[in-house]
């Protein structure tokens, strides 16, 4: 329905305009986080947006360089080293955790929507968002059903690995193995089941001296040939 009838040039400046009120939020859970800097470039766009981007139907500050930020009371725990805990799904608001869920009353207040007097039109503006944001998640949702065998587990690992790095502003995770690490153990192990052929390229790999003979030069070219691939294989000492 909605996603249908609305031009999708609507749905953007719908999505602008209360991404513009939702910085504010970002900007004090950027401070709270010990991120000044992020939080002045959030309070930096909500000006850009709200005046030069009539009320933030025109995200301006994006053109101008300003990132929009991602960050909320929920993260802000993590941060202080809050853990998840339990997954939960919400009624219309979709995956969200323990530690999460409650966060949200944290962050409404900071939303101007939250102030403003006249019931019918905060709550129809809300209603509004609800919608938009959901329209928005629909490729996503199409591309879950298409592929994942267990829509539950994938969504549930989808979101808490997402949320963990959100946390981390993107940086890895240190209790997991890096690529280098696993690289080293691979390459230091060879196993003896192996077949000489492919343990051979595993030492080669390993190893900074030559594991071949160069044959002697006198011998004819196909005993050469046949010199260098008993090398290859491993099979001259």
């Amino acid at each position: 329905g909605y996603d249908k009838v609305t031009p999708p040039e609507i749905k953007t400046v719908i999505g602008n305009f209360f991404s513009n009120l939702d910085d504010i939020s970002v900007a004090v859970n950027n401070l709270l986080q010990g991120k000044p800097k992020a939080a002045g470039s959030d309070i930096t766009r909500f000006a850009l947006n709200t005046t030069i981007g009539i009320v933030g139907l025109a995200d301006v500050a994006t053109e101008l360089g300003f990132q929009k930020n991602d960050e909320d009371f929920g993260q802000t725990l993590g941060v202080w080293g809050v853990g998840s805990g339990p997954y939960l799904v919400l009624p219309l608001l979709g995956p969200s955790s323990l530690r999460d869920a409650p966060s949200r009353f944290v962050d409404a207040p900071l939303d101007p929507l939250f102030h403003y007097d006249n019931v019918r039109v905060r709550n129809s503006l809300l209603v509004v968002n609800l919608v938009n944001t959901r329209a928005r998640l629909l490729p996503a949702t199409d591309l879950v059903e298409r592929v994942a065998l267990d829509q539950y587990a994938f969504v549930r690992d989808a979101y808490l690995k997402r949320r963990a790095s959100l946390v981390r502003d993107g940086a890895p995770d240190p209790d997991e193995p890096s690529y280098e690490d696993f690289e080293e153990e691979t390459r230091s192990e060879i196993p003896l089941s192996f077949p000489p052929f492919k343990a051979a390229l595993l030492q080669l790999e390993s190893t900074s001296t030559p594991l071949y003979v160069v044959p002697d030069a006198n011998l004819p070219v196909d005993l050469q040939q046949s010199e260098r691939a008993k090398s290859g294989l491993g099979l001259l000492n």
